[in-house]
């Protein structure tokens, strides 16, 4: 069940290879993120020392938050995934230049997990093809949906 969708990335960026990642919360973000208060528009993974932080992630702060915690909407997250993941997607972004986007926030099971996307970045011109081959989509929707009155 998808709680907030990054549509950005698919415009900006070729998503060649999906990974899901685990968040390492607080408590008063996870209560955030089921109340449907998070954004990963802006967001991106940077690699550090062998691990995986998620920059630029905003999640609102719930007005029933703890009178005793200060909270920092926009804290660097750590990603959780396994060390032969992690091993891949380094050699992946060091040598062959791809980036990685935040795709998606769902619940799996019960926790929250993020997809991550292992992106190309998008030239103007091809930016520009997908607007065409979407308009020219729904320009045959239109008219297969006219054909059949």
């Amino acid at each position: 069940m998808s709680i907030v969708d990054n549509k950005k990335a698919f415009h900006d960026y070729f998503i060649e290879e999906r990974f899901e990642a685990g968040l390492v919360l607080e408590g008063w973000e996870a209560k955030a993120i089921r109340a449907g208060r998070a954004n990963i528009k802006e967001a991106y993974v940077l690699i550090r020392s062998a691990e995986l932080f998620l920059f630029g992630a905003h999640i609102t702060p719930l007005a029933e938050a703890s009178t005793h915690i200060h909270p920092d909407p926009t804290r660097t997250r750590k990603l959780l995934l396994n060390a032969a993941e992690i091993s891949k997607l380094i050699g992946q972004v060091e040598r062959a230049g791809y980036t990685l986007i935040p795709i998606n926030l769902h619940f799996s099971k019960g926790r929250i997990k993020l997809e991550i996307g292992l992106a190309k970045g998008k030239k103007q011109h091809d930016k520009r093809d997908a607007d065409q081959e979407r308009d020219w989509k729904r320009a045959q929707q239109r008219l297969m949906k006219q054909n059949s009155r």
